[in-house]
């Protein structure tokens, strides 16, 4: 079926627009955002993580409220105070040339131009870019961030690098002074690692990796969310080098990408190119989870 591309209300987002080709569709904020803050199958339930609540929200003095809103963002690392947090609580400019969806916001009171580009082919798969401008006058360092929010209960399958590197290393881990490396959401193997949303646990987690193959998978109820991206390069990540990063806590788990980290010269783009593919489980959850991870293993 042809893909689709019409705005709708939806929720209490006030106007998006929607990508939808029978099988699946995406919605996109423009009063806010922009924000994916729906992927699913067009009969079925949203795999993304909707705060609906506001509940995770920071004041930023100076400068207003930054919402995360739920669903999946872009963001500059390294995440500081205030420019992350600058809100985006305002309308967002939309084209659609038939093929390519371009929501751009206002620019940032820091010199940056975000946009957020999807495309939906006939099968079950989305193409994303997430794009930093930097228009300022002068150099900017920072690395392009695509966020994702995952609604809850599912859980998070991570391959980790197994090269050969003979005497060097061939694994980057980070966590973050919260991270609990006991933490019972948290499975680290030879060759993958696992990380759970748990509903009851409010205690926030968070570790960094060095995911040389580009691709994670989240697995929810009757749904698999893939996300493929850049496998890992020569080049300097944030986060003692991690190119792929992961959070929880009982509202949400997000899957986190990071480009390169550099010195962007004015007008210089940074582009984090990522591929969705959406599955029906075929069983259930808890075998799918046991059959990727014995083909990790």
């Amino acid at each position: 079926m042809k893909v689709k591309c019409y705005e709708i209300n939806y929720s209490n987002y006030g106007r998006c627009i929607c990508l939808e080709n029978g099988n699946i569709k995406m919605l996109v904020t423009v009063d806010v955002g922009p924000r994916i803050v729906f992927f699913g199958f067009s009969k079925g339930s949203n795999i993304l993580f909707e705060d609906t609540e506001r509940n995770f929200y920071e004041i930023n003095k100076g400068y207003g409220v930054w919402y995360a809103y739920g669903g999946h963002r872009i963001w500059c690392a390294p995440e500081k105070m205030p420019e992350t947090y600058f809100p985006d609580n305002t309308k967002v400019n939309v084209e659609y040339d038939g093929s390519k969806l371009t929501l751009t916001p206002e620019k940032t009171a820091f010199g940056k131009q975000f946009s957020l580009v999807c495309m939906m082919d006939e099968n079950n798969t989305v193409y994303i870019e997430n794009r930093i401008t930097n228009c300022s006058g002068k150099p900017a360092d920072f690395a392009p961030w695509s966020i994702t929010g995952l609604a809850g209960g599912g859980t998070e399958i991570i391959p980790l690098c197994t090269d050969d590197n003979g005497f060097l290393p061939n694994r980057t881990m980070a966590l973050w002074s919260y991270s609990d490396i006991k933490d019972e959401r948290f499975t680290l193997c030879d060759k993958y690692a696992v990380l759970k949303h748990d509903p009851s646990n409010n205690k926030a987690f968070k570790a960094g990796f060095n995911v040389t193959g580009g691709q994670v998978v989240y697995v929810q109820n009757d749904m698999i969310l893939r996300k493929s991206f850049d496998g890992y390069k020569n080049i300097v990540y944030p986060d003692f080098c991690c190119n792929f990063e992961t959070y929880t806590n009982d509202l949400f788990l997000e899957c986190e990408i990071l480009g390169e980290m550099k010195k962007y010269q004015p007008g210089e783009t940074a582009v984090i190119k990522e591929k969705w593919e959406l599955i029906r489980t075929d069983g259930d959850a808890e075998s799918v989870i046991k059959g990727y991870i014995s083909e990790l293993s």
